[in-house]
């Protein structure tokens, strides 16, 4: 169901051709901060891919993707992309990229069973980039030096708003936070995740959370994630799992959590047999992804997606993505937006 946060006293700071030229500059500034820190070249993406090879993300495997029939390969059916988190460890392989450089690309996305509201919508649009690295490096410590270049870009856009726009002022602690899930559980055990997010963000302003879709001592996750690219059950030498998670800053307009990134280290062949069993889902070991794989013809890498329409409308401090973004919302909710002062684009 569709939910609409109502923030009390909300009046957006700029009007709609201020936040045009914001959001430009602020794609302009950021995707360049982010090739430089990460030695990334860009690529061009596919909208959709054939269904059946195991290239489409299934995020945590109950969304439908928005398939249609091509009339020319006999009616055989698209998907389009939920996200591109195989496919670009598919195009690193046949790109022949180094190690220590990758790609990034503009990744657009239609999810239907997206719950629409101030931080959803139908309509996805993110940076997805991914490096290629060396088995040596597939650990938490490198996880965490990607995080940090990749926030250092973030800082940087920031002030790079507030010059712009005087008027929006820098909240972005200088330094990010890193917790493992367990022990966010083990600082909050009577809150649920989201709960547990809200918290540690208002605590921090900026957070990344280790281990996303591994199972914690409650018996439970902290979020879903699909058994066949991030690796999230390879155990560290602190007995903790996973060696992927989420970039999250505290929102002072919603007053809560924002997700602005979700990326880790790739599996490797051992992880992706084992999270295939561990999902029940070893079927997909006959897939053309899944072969490339485990057939030593892809490169260890690392990745993960930034959502260009949530950075915006953090930097911006817009209440809504549906200020940020064209998209379909329910009546009901343009209606009630546009009354307390955040119209619909």
């Amino acid at each position: 169901m569709s939910y609409l946060i109502k923030p009390t006293g909300y009046k957006a700071l700029l009007n709609l051709s201020q936040t045009e030229l914001g959001i430009k500059k602020i794609k302009d500034f950021f995707q360049q901060n982010l090739s430089s820190e990460l030695r990334l070249r860009r690529v061009t993406a596919p909208l959709f891919v054939l269904k059946g090879l195991g290239i489409n993300d299934d995020l945590n495997g109950v969304e439908r993707p928005v398939t249609f029939p091509i009339k020319d390969l006999n009616d055989n059916k698209a998907e389009i992309v939920h996200s591109l988190a195989k496919w670009k460890r598919l195009t690193l392989a046949d790109y022949e990229i180094e190690s220590g450089y990758g790609i990034y690309t503009d990744m657009n996305a239609i999810r239907s069973d997206e719950e629409l509201g101030n931080l959803h919508s139908l309509y996805v649009d993110q940076w997805d980039w991914e490096r290629v690295m060396t088995k040596e490096e597939r650990t938490v410590d490198y996880l965490k030096e990607i995080v940090q270049r990749i926030y250092a870009a973030l800082v940087r856009t920031e002030y790079m708003v507030y010059e712009m726009f005087p008027e929006i002022k820098p909240i972005l602690p200088q330094k990010i936070f890193f917790i493992h899930s367990e022990d966010l559980l083990r600082k909050y055990p009577s809150l649920s995740p989201k709960e547990r997010e809200d918290a540690i963000c208002k605590e921090h302003g900026a957070v990344f959370i280790i281990g996303i879709g591994c199972v914690l001592s409650n018996g439970e996750k902290h979020d879903g994630r699909a058994p066949d690219y991030d690796d999230w059950s390879t155990i560290a030498e602190n007995g903790q799992t996973g060696l992927n998670g989420d970039l999250l800053v505290w929102n002072t307009i919603l007053n809560r959590a924002m997700e602005l990134s979700s990326m880790g280290i790739r599996v490797d062949k051992e992880a992706l047999l084992r999270q295939l069993k561990i999902a029940d889902a070893e079927e997909r070991k006959s897939l053309y992804f899944h072969q490339r794989l485990l057939n030593d013809e892809l490169p260890l890498s690392i990745g993960g997606g930034i959502g260009q329409s949530r950075l915006c409308m953090f930097y911006l401090r817009k209440a809504h993505i549906g200020e940020i973004q064209a998209s379909i919302w329910p009546e009901k909710m343009r209606k009630e937006a546009k009354s307390i002062g955040m119209p619909l684009i």
